[in-house]
């Protein structure tokens, strides 16, 4: 019965993206997810120190904070980050979540700019435990301006740390809803976490998920990488369990190109990214490169005082192997799209 009503729930129109955490053995924690989006999002990397000063809007009522770790960020049309790990092993992906509300009436606490959220988590915190224990105060609220392409924003976000655990964020009609816990290992995007729970209750009891949502449909992803992330070869090596993630994310994806006019909300994958999160490596992958590269935290200076640096994959260009050293110094600070 509680899957028929899950299911009654569902969108007409789900939105893209994925993302799934892999529990191996030894600690073996590897965290990979898709970026789908309509068009490019216009995507460069970018390494952020410790020591930097932020602030969550431009107005004086806001958050403000320096940075406590380093790390590797992927931005979105160079106006905020949609995902990347620190220095500690803390990954935050933030996906698509069409539902999601912010606003409360006559709201007065400080403001936090979507776009920059995720760097905050990144910036403060080493573990899942520390950032719910402090997000779980609720003290700000959220600013979302539209993307530049006119797209609303209405996001969630997913983080996992070295040791496996795991949360999620969303705003629900104006209220922070968490889900903690190393069970909490998927996120797509619609519907709401709960009732994407009860999708997948409803799949376990057919046969023991031997059968599977085939669509591109959010819920059938996240039905999808519940079973496949864990089903996959578990294994120590990274030459294993890193390969064995991407593969999972690969088959998630979305074909380039797709249209569905009938479900706009379905669009191709763009990009892919894999977190060695016991090692510290970020790998990544571009649908339209034949080529994956790492960064390998280890080999970065995230000293403060130690420059921003970007590594430019706008207009085409690929990297093949270790880019680690291939950064280079930021011409000027990241700007995030701040609101009020």
């Amino acid at each position: 019965m509680l899957g028929a009503m899950a299911l009654a729930f569902l969108p007409t129109e789900p939105e893209a993206c994925t993302r799934a955490v892999y529990l191996g053995p030894g600690g073996m924690t590897v965290t990979g997810r898709t970026m789908d989006w309509r068009e490019d999002p216009l995507t460069n990397l970018y390494i952020f120190p410790r020591g930097i000063e932020r602030r969550g809007a431009h107005t004086d009522n806001t958050v403000t904070w320096t940075s406590k770790y380093g790390s590797l960020s992927a931005a979105g049309y160079d106006i905020g980050v949609a995902d990347g790990m620190n220095e500690a092993g803390l990954v935050a992906s933030l996906l698509f979540l069409p539902e999601s509300v912010y606003e409360r009436l006559d709201d007065m606490r400080p403001v936090m700019g979507l776009s920059i959220w995720t760097q905050y988590v990144l910036d403060n915190f080493a573990t899942v435990a520390e950032a719910v224990a402090e997000l779980s105060k609720d003290e700000f609220r959220i600013d979302a301006p539209d993307l530049p392409n006119g797209v609303k924003s209405r996001l969630h976000l997913a983080i996992s740390d070295a040791s496996g655990d795991s949360a999620i964020f969303e705003y629900i009609d104006g209220n922070l809803s968490i889900h903690h816990g190393r069970e909490y290992q998927v996120m797509t995007n619609s519907p709401f976490y709960d009732q994407q729970l009860a999708v997948l209750d409803y799949w376990k009891q057919i046969d023991g998920l031997t059968m599977l949502p085939g669509t591109n449909r959010a819920s059938d992803r996240f039905v999808r990488a519940s079973f496949y992330i864990n089903a996959a070869a578990q294994d120590a090596d990274p030459k294993i369990a890193v390969p064995t993630v991407m593969s999972v994310m690969r088959n998630l994806s979305v074909p380039y190109g797709i249209s569905t006019p009938d479900k706009p909300h379905i669009s191709s994958t763009r990009w892919r990214s894999v977190c060695d999160q016991k090692n510290k490596v970020y790998y990544f992958d571009s649908v339209l490169a034949f080529e994956t590269f790492w960064v390998d935290l280890m080999k970065v200076d995230f000293s403060k005082g130690a420059p921003e640096k970007v590594l430019k994959l706008v207009g085409g260009q690929t990297y093949t192997g270790d880019a680690s050293t291939k950064f280079r110094k930021s011409d000027k600070p990241f700007h995030f799209l701040l609101g009020v």
